[in-house]
């Protein structure tokens, strides 16, 4: 009991004096504490608003927005565009968009870029080597003309109702249209 009485008026002589601070008393012992109201007057706080890099790997780190979400990258090919492969191993070859992935700009182009997977066995089914398609980026693509069988630079147009659409720069070939969307998506909801 006289432990108890000494560590009371121990804390009751304790006094925490912070400038810019108000004091109340606590619930415990009815000491008063310190508790902060705001910052004094002569601190400013600076907020910085610009991009924040994620830790994924060292070799490959993705700019993000504030809420932590990566950015992603405006791309000159869509789903089921026409491309031919103009750099790397697949120079030359031509093939049909399945897969934009528009964080770090790659494109997987059916039938391209093969590589194998192997894959780990079960109890019930064997292990086995199956070939897939990988990434190529979008820098190295151009869009495709299957009609004239030349390669071009995609532009921008309007036409005469007023709707956007995308044309070969070459040709003048229309790449969007409303049938080729309903394609693409047909195709999309088969699988």
């Amino acid at each position: 009991m006289a432990g108890m009485a000494a560590l009371q008026g121990a804390m009751g002589a304790l006094s925490i004096s912070v400038p810019g601070a108000t004091a109340s008393t606590s619930a415990f012992w009815g000491n008063p504490l310190a508790t902060y109201s705001a910052a004094p007057s002569g601190v400013r706080f600076m907020v910085k608003t610009s991009p924040i890099e994620m830790r994924l790997k060292r070799w490959e780190r993705k700019k993000c927005k504030p809420n932590s979400l990566p950015m992603l990258h405006k791309m000159h090919v869509r789903v089921g565009d026409t491309v031919q492969v103009i750099a790397g191993r697949e120079k030359g070859k031509v093939g049909e968009v399945v897969r934009l992935y528009k964080h770090n700009s790659t494109v997987i182009v059916k039938d391209l870029n093969l590589k194998s997977k192997h894959k780990k066995g079960t109890d019930d089914e064997p292990g086995e080597i199956v070939m897939i398609e990988g990434p190529i980026h979008s820098s190295n693509m151009m869009l495709f003309s299957k009609e004239k069988n030349v390669t071009s630079r995609v532009g921008h147009k309007l036409l005469e109702d007023g709707t956007k659409v995308r044309y070969l720069k070459k040709t003048g070939e229309v790449i969007d249209s409303v049938e080729n969307w309903a394609k693409v998506f047909k195709e999309g909801d088969s699988e």
